[in-house]
């Protein structure tokens, strides 16, 4: 199960906050859009590291509860077994999503980069087309009426203040 998890996070969120910020500061690199050295002694840099840890945190924990409660990865060649409904999970759908976004945020304040807030913004966009098209449809093949009631409980993107309580 940690091989499968760890080339699950490689692919999926290391290719979204790694290699495709990675790609864009090698491309504007000497160009107005480049990325700058980290200063400690900006506001923006301390406020990325708040978004960034807070990102790796929350990504860490979703991850960690389709493993243990769904007994998957976050990969669609991987997915959960069992609806998973614990957690940040309680609060909003996509909370791994959010993570990914958090870390990229973070990364474009401390490295003062609007191409990686582009970036950001894409693919949280792409996300907010690709969930409601596919991923939510084969989640209600595959839970059936649990996913059903929990999608009409449990908001997509603005989480919920207090935690849903599932049926028993």
């Amino acid at each position: 199960m940690v091989m499968r998890m760890v080339q699950a996070v490689l692919i999926l969120p290391g290719t979204a906050i790694v290699l495709v910020p990675g790609v864009i500061i090698w491309a504007t690199a000497g160009s107005d859009y480049a990325a700058v050295l980290p200063d400690p002694g900006q506001l923006q840099f301390w406020l990325g590291l708040v978004f960034s840890f807070a990102g790796l945190f929350l990504g860490s924990w979703t991850a960690k509860l389709f493993v243990s409660i769904g007994q998957g990865t976050p990969a669609p060649w991987d997915p959960p077994q069992k609806l998973v409904i614990k957690g940040p999970y309680r609060h909003v759908r996509n909370p791994m999503i959010t993570s990914v976004v958090l870390m990229l945020a973070g990364e474009a304040m401390v490295v003062q980069s609007w191409p990686i807030a582009a970036w950001g913004l894409f693919f949280f966009a792409a996300n907010c087309v690709y969930f409601p098209l596919s991923e939510e449809k084969g989640l209600e093949r595959r839970f059936g009426e649990d996913y059903r009631v929990y999608k009409a409980n449990v908001p997509r993107w603005l989480p919920r203040l207090t935690p849903w309580q599932p049926p028993q």
